[in-house]
């Protein structure tokens, strides 16, 4: 996801006490509620479409998603960092680690709009990053989160909406690293550059020829 030349141009004791006892008594109240109520009640997903900065800014859309992760997964290095990762020979992907709210939105809903993110014919990268570390691939948990993805690939292949055979990958999770820093959230972080890159990348033009109304469209959504 190089951004290249041609697409840069926050008194008394007592209430010193009082503020203390509050304190306190909310970290009591906190102390009440079981650690691991949102662990309990969520999942996670990786997916790799290419830029994570993209992928990050486009799950983060989705109502049910409590948050994503910019990372590298599917290598053979560990604790990859990005100029290992793009130099291609790690063998790992550019993904993102999405945890959602299988009461909201669910892991189906999610694969459905992941593709409709991507160009999964694109055999050489995404858009106008190329190289291994930015093909796209679905890494899946278990062989029921297997079988949501290859169907939804078979019903796309079937419908012949797009110009070619889907070549996205679906491959067995692995360690996920978190990628570093200045790259979690980048499309808030720095706006500008990611809006510019985007739109130099030609992502969302060739999302809309390739899906038309359906690129992009949230789970959900009826327009």
């Amino acid at each position: 996801m190089k951004i290249s030349n041609s697409m840069i141009v926050a008194a008394s004791a007592g209430l010193v006490a009082a503020g203390g006892a509050f304190v306190w008594s909310a970290m009591a109240e906190q102390a009440d509620t079981p650690p691991t109520l949102q662990a309990a009640n969520t999942e996670t997903a990786i997916f790799a479409g290419g830029c994570f900065w993209c992928t990050e800014a486009d799950f983060d859309k989705v109502d049910g998603v409590v948050a994503t992760v910019s990372g590298y997964t599917g290598g053979t290095v560990d604790n990859p960092g990005y100029r290992q990762v793009t130099r291609g020979n790690t063998g790992h992907y550019e993904a993102v680690q999405v945890t959602y709210e299988p009461s909201k939105v669910s892991y189906e809903e999610l694969v459905d709009y992941y593709f409709r993110t991507i160009d999964p014919t694109d055999d050489r990268g995404q858009f106008c990053d190329k190289g291994s570390s930015y093909l796209s691939a679905v890494f899946v948990e278990d062989e029921d989160e297997r079988a949501i993805v290859e169907s939804e690939i078979e019903e796309i292949e079937a419908s012949g909406v797009l110009p070619g055979p889907i070549v996205t990958r679906v491959l067995d999770e692995a360690t996920f690293w978190e990628a570093e820093d200045y790259h979690q959230n980048y499309y808030k972080t720095t706006p500008v550059k990611y809006r510019f890159y985007r739109q130099g990348c030609g992502r969302d033009a060739r999302l809309e020829d390739l899906w038309g109304d359906d690129a992009m469209k949230l789970p959900g959504s009826t327009s």
